[in-house]
């Protein structure tokens, strides 16, 4: 008897994965062999040299830590958007989805450009909290505020799916059990959404440390102080500092892979289907 051939439900699947896999390393793998390759030029002691220099470490730190600064800020907020949005009907709702997107559809330029214009000394917010001894624009905190700008679309846009599969039987057996509803939040809600929170929560951090247009405008750019790794990479590349440039951008890579590495792993753990 002659068995038979488990066929593939993907006709040409051979030629699909070899062009999708040609594809894959035409745009990332070999870009990124570059990158790794590049910084080597300099030496162990020279590219140790060149990532560990103050002005560098500042500007790993402020990308970093205001990248997770912001995605935190954009969690709880991302999560009562997303929730509203997919729990309740309200006049304007069509619009007010519209411009969750609009951070993803504005060129970063002119988000900076108007975030700036807003937070200006003689902006319209900026005039209202310099008295208050708040200073945004120009400043680390005029950073944090384009992140949580640019990453809140990210975080609400994962949730939405989650939110809209999230079956209303616990919740309500919960409240028929005498749970409050704070604790229908903390018990049943929260833990479902855990791994969707994880999820947006790297998205946004991603978002914000690869993030140049919308902070360079606010940021002041001033070394040791506001000054963001990108635009150090933008300056190195200027000077002709290739592999500087090349070096500081595999830190990042590295430093960001790790982290996404590790959220995916405790989003997998979190898992209710794992």
């Amino acid at each position: 008897m002659i068995p038979l051939t488990r066929r593939s439900a993907l006709p040409g699947f051979g030629p699909a994965l070899g062009v999708t896999l040609l594809w894959l390393s035409l745009i990332v793998l070999v870009p990124l062999a570059a990158l790794v390759l590049r910084p080597w030029e300099m030496g162990l002691a020279g590219l140790w040299a060149s990532v560990t220099e103050p002005r560098v470490l500042a500007a790993l730190r402020l990308s970093f830590g205001g990248a997770a600064l912001a995605a935190l800020v954009n969690v709880p907020l991302g999560l009562l958007i997303a929730w509203v949005m997919v729990r309740y009907r309200f006049p304007g709702r069509n619009l007010a989805d519209s411009l969750i997107d609009m951070p993803l559809a504005l060129p970063t330029a002119v988000a900076g450009i108007a975030l700036t214009a807003l937070f200006a000394p003689k902006g319209w917010l900026g005039a209202l909290l310099l008295p208050l001894g708040i200073k945004v624009a120009y400043t680390p905190l005029g950073v944090l505020v384009a992140m949580i700008f640019v990453g809140l679309p990210f975080i609400v846009r994962t949730l939405e799916p989650i939110i809209m599969d999230l079956p209303a039987d616990a919740e309500e057996a919960a409240a028929t059990l005498g749970a409050t509803r704070g604790q229908v939040l903390r018990r049943v809600v929260l833990p479902a959404l855990l791994p969707g929170l994880l999820t947006g929560f790297g998205a946004a951090l991603a978002r914000g440390v690869g993030e140049y247009g919308s902070v360079i405008f606010i940021a002041g750019n001033m070394p040791m102080v506001s000054e963001i790794a990108p635009l150090l990479i933008v300056i190195r590349l200027e000077q002709l500092d290739y592999a500087g440039a090349a070096a500081l951008g595999l830190v990042m890579l590295l430093v960001s892979f790790g982290i996404l590495m590790l959220l995916n792993i405790l989003e997998h753990r979190m898992s209710p289907n794992r």
